[in-house]
């Protein structure tokens, strides 16, 4: 490749999403997989279903083998201007007051270690003076 490395955005990569015209954006880097797409593995469906976005993530999942890397080379047509990439929203929750889930267990626990030993005790007590009652 004689010169400047194409950048291109998301927008210039996600029209070429078909059988006929498949490009990839992984690591950054943008790859057109079309010749590819009776050799993979996996079918051609799970290249398709990537087309469109940052693919990283579902090419990483897999995990690919060393060779399978190496030969993304060959299908290497340029960059991603990564900021046409939207950026993953990481989920925050709501604000609510502090609420320390610990505590609420240990004091369950606390409860229970008080009342168990109470309840058999009084099953006990109860069980004795039934049968005292009957044997009279």
């Amino acid at each position: 490749m004689g010169g400047e490395t194409k950048v291109y955005t998301l927008a210039e990569v996600a029209p070429h999403n078909n059988n006929k015209d498949c490009w990839l954006v992984i690591s950054g880097k943008v790859y057109d997989v079309t010749k590819f797409l009776d050799d993979h593995p996996g079918g051609d469906e799970v290249l398709l279903a990537a087309t469109g976005k940052d693919a990283t993530d579902d090419f990483e999942d897999v995990g690919h083998s060393t060779s399978a890397r190496a030969m993304l080379d060959e299908y290497y047509v340029g960059d991603i201007d990564s900021a046409t990439i939207p950026t993953k929203t990481k989920y925050t929750p709501p604000n609510q007051p502090h609420y320390n889930q610990d505590k609420t267990s240990e004091f369950v626990i606390k409860l229970l270690q008080f009342l168990v030993p109470l309840i058999i005790l009084g099953v006990a007590v109860g069980i004795r003076f039934y049968t005292k009652q009957q044997s009279a």
